[in-house]
Formats: C-alpha cells, sequence, structure tokens
C-alpha cells in the first residue's frame, strides 16, 4: 500500500528544480501512506511530475521501488493498492516474451500496459488500487482506480495546473491549490455523514468514480476527456440476478468456499507480517476460519474490547480465536482512551466525515500496526450477502404503506409529528407494549421518530434514502445550498432488479460502500501504515458470484447472510456466531450528555457558527437540546455538525482555507 501524487504544469515558467521541491511536498505530506521509500519524476518539458510514497509489501528490494518505468521506456507509473492476480498475468506475459527484473505486481501492470496498451490492460488487474499512468508516445497521463473504490483517488484544476493524489493533503501542499469549500457537498454530507464521489468538500477537486479511469491529453486545448467506465457495478448486478446460479443451498456454499478460498490465499501472499481483524461476527469469523486453514501457523488475529457491554463483542472474538487457534490479541478500552482519538480525526479524514465507527477502526488499525503490517478485514460481507436491518425493514415497510397513496400518508405524517415524543412514550407505556428501557431513552419513540419520516416516501428507493440519511432537509441547514444528484436520486443510476432487497443491497455496493466505509477503513489504517485487505470485495470474481447467488440463499427464517451462516457452520460451531447483529459502534450519543458535553457546546457555539456562515445554528440547537433533555436520540445528526466544526477549525488553524 502506497500513497501517490503528483501535477500536470501548463504554464510557460515551469522549471525542474522547482517542480522537484513542490511534488517532494505533496508526496511528504502522506508520508503515513509510505513511510519505507519515497520518489519522483519530472519531465519538465512535458511538465508532468509524479511523486510516491512507498508502503513496502511485495518485493522489498530496490526493484520495487516506483515510480518505475516500463521495459520499453514508453510508460511511468506511480500505483497505490494490489492487484492480486500478477503472477498469474505474469506467466501470462513470460510466454508471450516478456522478461522481469523483480517480483513486484507494479512491473506485471506496466508488463500489461506495453503488451495491451493502458486502457485495454486495465481490466485484466484483479484487486485494490489507484494509479497515475504517463504515457510518454501519446503525451498523456491517465488516472485509474479499482472497480469498487476501495482506494481513493482525487483531482482538481487550479488555474494552469491539474492536481491529483491519494489524499487531498497532498493537493493542498501545492501552491496554486485554493480549498473553496462546495456548500452543495455540505448538504450531502449531512445527509450520508460522508461525501459521494464525484462531489468533494472542495469546488475545484473532485473523486475519480470507481470502475472509471481519467484521460488527460496535454497537447489539446481541453486537455480533460469526461471520466470512462471500464466495469459497470449496474451491468454485473442486473447480469447475476438475470443469470442466477442453479445449483442447491448447500452447492452454493461449496462453490463461494472456492471463491473466498482463493481470494483470501492470495491476499496472504506478502513478504511482511499479516494477520486479521476479528470482530466476532460473522463476517471476519469466516474470513479468519479460511485464513486459519490456509496457514501452517497460528493467524494473527486483533479485537478491541469496550467496557460498555452493549458495544463490546470482543468476548465473541476471543472465544472464535480461541476455537480456531489463532494467535490472538485484544485491547479493552475505556472511553477516555477512545475519546482522544477525536482530535486526530480531521487530520486523518482529511475532508469531513462523520461515521463514528471510524474510532474504534482506527484503534484497531493502531494496535494491529504494532505487530503485522497487513490485515485482511471481513468487509463487504453485509452488502454481498444481505446482512444490514434495512434489508428487511426496508421491504417490510413498503409493503405495509406502498399500497397508500402517498398524498394520503404524507398528511398522516404531518399529524404524527405534532405528537410529542414524551405523548409517543406515554401512549405505548399505557398500552404496555414496546416499553423503553427504565432510565433510557424511549426505544419506541425511536422507531415512531423513523417511520414517520419513512411514511411520505414516493418510492421503495426513497424508502431506502431515508433510512440511510441522517439530516432530512440538509438544505435547510447549510446556507446558500441546494443538494445535488447522486446515485440516489439519479434514477438511471439504479440497476434494474426485480426485488427491493436487491435494489438496496444494489444502493449499498455504489454508495455506502466507497462513499462511508472504504473511506473509513482507508484512512484509518493508512494513518498508521496498515494494508487493509478486503477478501469479500477486492476480488471482483467473487463480487460477481454473490451477485448471482438466489436471494432465498441469502435471506431465510428472518436472518441474513444465511448461506455465509453456512459456510462458517463448517469451520466454528453456531453457538459462537448465531446471536444480533451489534456492529462497530461506540455510546457517541451518551457520551454527548456527558463527557464530551463541553467540547460540543464550543463547537456548537451560536456566535461562531454564524461568523462562519455555512450553518443555520436554529435546527441545530433545536435537536442539541432535544439531546441533552432525553427527548431523541439525536447522535447522528449532531456528530456530522461537529466533525464538520471540528474539520474546519484545523483546516482553517493550518491555512488550507
Amino acid at each position: 500500500m502506497c500513497g501517490i501524487t503528483g501535477f500536470l504544469d501548463f504554464s510557460a515558467s515551469r522549471n525542474s528544480a522547482e517542480m522537484e521541491q513542490i511534488v517532494c511536498r505533496m508526496a511528504d505530506a502522506i508520508i503515513h501512506r509510505g513511510p519505507d521509500d519515497s520518489g519522483t519524476w519530472i519531465d519538465e518539458r512535458a511538465g508532468i511530475a509524479f511523486g510516491f510514497r512507498r508502503l513496502a509489501i511485495i518485493d522489498l528490494t530496490e526493484t520495487g521501488h516506483q515510480p518505475m518505468h516500463s521495459a520499453d521506456g514508453r510508460y511511468v507509473i506511480i500505483y497505490n493498492g494490489e492487484v492480486y492476480n500478477f503472477l498469474e498475468l505474469r506467466q501470462e506475459l513470460i510466454r508471450k516474451g516478456h522478461t522481469f527484473r523483480g517480483t513486484s505486481d507494479t512491473e506485471v501492470l506496466l508488463a500489461c500496459m506495453v503488451e495491451w496498451g493502458v486502457e485495454k490492460a486495465i481490466p485484466h488487474f484483479n484487486g485494490m488500487f489507484a494509479a497515475a499512468v504517463w504515457d510518454r508516445q501519446e503525451r498523456c497521463l491517465y488516472l485509474i482506480r479499482d472497480r469498487l473504490g476501495i482506494k481513493p483517488l482525487y483531482y482538481g484544476t487550479f488555474g494552469s495546473h491539474i492536481l491529483f493524489g491519494s489524499e487531498l493533503k497532498s493537493l493542498q501542499m501545492h501552491p496554486a491549490f485554493e480549498g473553496s469549500i462546495d456548500r452543495q457537498s455540505l448538504t450531502l454530507f449531512l445527509r450520508h455523514n460522508c461525501i459521494p464521489a464525484p462531489y468533494t468538500i472542495y469546488t475545484r477537486v473532485k473523486k475519480l468514480a470507481p470502475g472509471s479511469f481519467l484521460r488527460i491529453q496535454v497537447d489539446r486545448p481541453d486537455p480533460i476527456d469526461p471520466p470512462q467506465a471500464y466495469w459497470s457495478a449496474k451491468a454485473m448486478a442486473e447480469n447475476g440476478t438475470a443469470n442466477p446460479f442453479q445449483g442447491t443451498l448447500m452447492d452454493a456454499v461449496g462453490e463461494l468456499e472456492l471463491l473466498l478460498r482463493q481470494s483470501i490465499r492470495e491476499r496472504m501472499i506478502s513478504d511482511v507480517p499479516l494477520g486479521a481483524f476479528l470482530s466476532g461476527g460473522v463476517d471476519s469469523s469466516t474470513i479468519v476460519a479460511v485464513m486459519q486453514s490456509e496457514s501452517s501457523r497460528p493467524v494473527n488475529t486483533f479485537t478491541i474490547g469496550f467496557n460498555e457491554d452493549d458495544f463490546n463483542e470482543a468476548r465473541y472474538a476471543a472465544e472464535v480465536a480461541r476455537h480456531l487457534g489463532t494467535d490472538h490479541t485484544e485491547l479493552y478500552l475505556n472511553g477516555e482512551q477512545a475519546r482522544e482519538v477525536i482530535p486526530l480525526l480531521p487530520q486523518i479524514y482529511d475532508e469531513p466525515f462523520s461515521d463514528s465507527s471510524q474510532i474504534p477502526t482506527y484503534l484497531v488499525s493502531r494496535m494491529a500496526r504494532r505487530h503485522v503490517t497487513v490485515s485482511l478485514t471481513g468487509d463487504g460481507g453485509d452488502e454481498l450477502f444481505a446482512g444490514y436491518n434495512r434489508h428487511f425493514l426496508g421491504r417490510k415497510i413498503w409493503r405495509r404503506i406502498g399500497w397508500v397513496p402517498q398524498g394520503i400518508r404524507t398528511f398522516l405524517a404531518a399529524g404524527a409529528n405534532q405528537i410529542s415524543p414524551l405523548q409517543w412514550d406515554n401512549l405505548f407505556n399505557k398500552f404496555n407494549f414496546l416499553r423503553g428501557d427504565e432510565g433510557g431513552l424511549p426505544e419506541q419513540s425511536e422507531k415512531i421518530k423513523k417511520f414517520i419520516s419513512i411514511l411520505p416516501s414516493e418510492s421503495p428507493e426513497a424508502v431506502y434514502r431515508r433510512l440511510s440519511s441522517h439530516w432530512e432537509n440538509p438544505s435547510e441547514v447549510v446556507l446558500g445550498a441546494s443538494e445535488p444528484q447522486t446515485i440516489l436520486t439519479d434514477r438511471s443510476s439504479w440497476a434494474d432488479l426485480p426485488d427491493f432487497t436487491l435494489r438496496m443491497m444494489f444502493l449499498d455496493l455504489v454508495t455506502y460502500l466507497p462513499d462511508d466505509i472504504f473511506t473509513k477503513v482507508d484512512r484509518a489504517s493508512m494513518a498508521v501504515s496498515l494494508e487493509a485487505r478486503a477478501p469479500f470485495l477486492d476480488d471482483h470474481r467473487l463480487v460477481a458470484f454473490a451477485w448471482q447467488i438466489p436471494l432465498s440463499y441469502k435471506i431465510q427464517q428472518g436472518q441474513g447472510k444465511w448461506i455465509l451462516r453456512k459456510l462458517l457452520d463448517k469451520y466454528i460451531p453456531g453457538t459462537l456466531f448465531k446471536r444480533p447483529k451489534m456492529g462497530f459502534a461506540i455510546p457517541i450519543d451518551d457520551w454527548l450528555r456527558g463527557p464530551l458535553r463541553d467540547w460540543a457546546e464550543s463547537l456548537l457555539d451560536e456566535p461562531t457558527m454564524r461568523s462562519q456562515g455555512f450553518f443555520n445554528p436554529g435546527p441545530i440547537h433545536q435537536k442539541w437540546n432535544q439531546h441533552l433533555s432525553g427527548q431523541w436520540n439525536w447522535q447522528y445528526d449532531l456528530w456530522d455538525v461537529l466533525m464538520f466544526q471540528g474539520w474546519i477549525n484545523h483546516h482553517q488553524s493550518r491555512g488550507n482555507l
């Protein structure tokens, strides 16, 4: 895993010494992504500069150094990630007459480009990657991102410069960078707790979309082509559903096991110590179980535990580790230790990001890095095999309300909103059902609040959007902004699938997964120079097969991930993993009323917010007061605002805005 950055300079005053100095600063800004080695390459005549930071995983020798040149001298590459089928590609290329100096996958990528050209080579790559490739013959720059968007890649135009990099902090080091905040992106942030591609927090910077490449031809007046897709999640999902697996459930379990075993075997290739995150849930337990069966020695596994029982799965992970015989390391944290991470978040996530599981993800990454350089994760099990509560709840709700005309539902929702949370609580307690826990927030009120917000939805997809939203109307909170179109509001982007649950799973795959989960894991792990690999997701062959598995094999007896549970049954007793889903969460709601209250109130200071000019403080303070009083649990909405306020304070103090 590495960090890449660079720029194209179209000005007439460029010189190689200055270009070298600038790109070195850009690369040094992401040294955490690659502390083992660095490199630069400059072509003053073409105006191209590459910067690279290396985390050495495969081929630790000088032959793995980047920037790397192809054997024929035509291509220069800087590349972040892993292409796991590089050994297969290498053998194919050797048969075609290619020779290799070292053993790195980077050299194989270049040879593929020599053999087939850049655009035709990309679909051959199986893995997670973001790359910049300079074609000396055509005088063009290619920016490339993997199919599902596991690895990040930003780019932007600033006057006579085009900048790019793995993280925004590298772009900020270029003197041409200008940090104008995009208010429309801010509305998306309040809705989704992240900023979806292609948007970023800055008006002039974009994220390259997953499964696409960007071609920049320097000799043209308009050098940047629109991004081109080389792979389509939409087509993959539609094809898989239209051509389902024809065998029995156990046949499907066997085929899934073969593919997963191959994926894990390839992701265990490493010249440095390797391990896995183990939460004790179905997904990570499956990955570790197969890993251990492929290993001749105990696998290193890592778990973070919390003293709050409602948020602690460490005891389950320890039981799984004992059964499998892994070399298990766990660290129990109290709230104070977890809260110490909060001041680091604006630097780790250099655009606003507010999935609060970013905190335990960073902590488990930091612990694992003391022992290993690579860690496998269970990410993707929920998205591929129907594991989220919304995959059940959304379909159930729509079946019950969809037949009622939308106008009537909107009217009912407006009336229901006039009933206070306390009145709802008293009503439920009076009839003695769905009673909340004594002394805690009334769970029934939380359910009612969510149901009321969903009631006016005009379509199943609108139900999904609401279930996955934080602020219901973020344009009422962000001053001077409207909410732009995303995949969730662009019907032409939706896959044509026969079942609402399948459509929700598809939207998870193309929105929640790259924009939230991958962002969270990449930044948290790379902040401590740890490579995280996701065997469920960075093998597109396994992803494609998952979409061929009938939904009835994924959901049975009111449970999701049924096929995955049947696979895991072959390795560990069901008593070790058959329990309600907990998730990787922390008690933000209680912290905001207790130890984080002073910190939060300082960030929510009304005069400061008004002077900054981004938020309307009224709706924010209304939710803050309701949260403090215990009327509602607004932890997610408030955490969004707090993460932005912390982010903007940090970057204003550093002169990035």
